[in-house]
């Protein structure tokens, strides 16, 4: 089962409160295929904990590594992630869709 928006943006929350580096990542945008719609976040904390999703496979796992550095650095990111139709699967991205994916730091 999947965490819902409010699931995702109390976790967010508590983090903070708890005085940890927070980052969101949002799915801005989509072409062809793509396993989550516009609009789907997933929350991560400054030691790689998350919660949410954006994808699935690779692309998650590359998020919340450029999410930890966007914590360290402040500011954000915008992350593009698409591929062929013959590794798709291997990296998460069905049908060789792409995304666009916005990492912000929550302050």
């Amino acid at each position: 089962m999947l965490s819902t928006d409010d699931d995702i943006l109390n976790r967010a929350e508590s983090w903070r409160r708890d005085g940890k580096g927070v980052a969101i990542a949002t799915v801005v945008e989509t072409w062809g295929s793509a396993p989550r719609p516009v609009g789907s976040h997933l929350v991560i904390d400054e030691e790689g904990n998350f919660l949410g999703s954006v994808s699935g496979g690779c692309v998650e796992g590359a998020v919340v590594t450029e999410a930890m550095d966007v914590i360290e650095s402040g500011g954000s990111r915008m992350l593009e992630f698409g591929v062929a139709d013959e590794t798709a699967w291997r990296v998460g991205l069905s049908c060789g869709g792409r995304i666009k994916v916005l990492v912000e730091k929550v302050s």
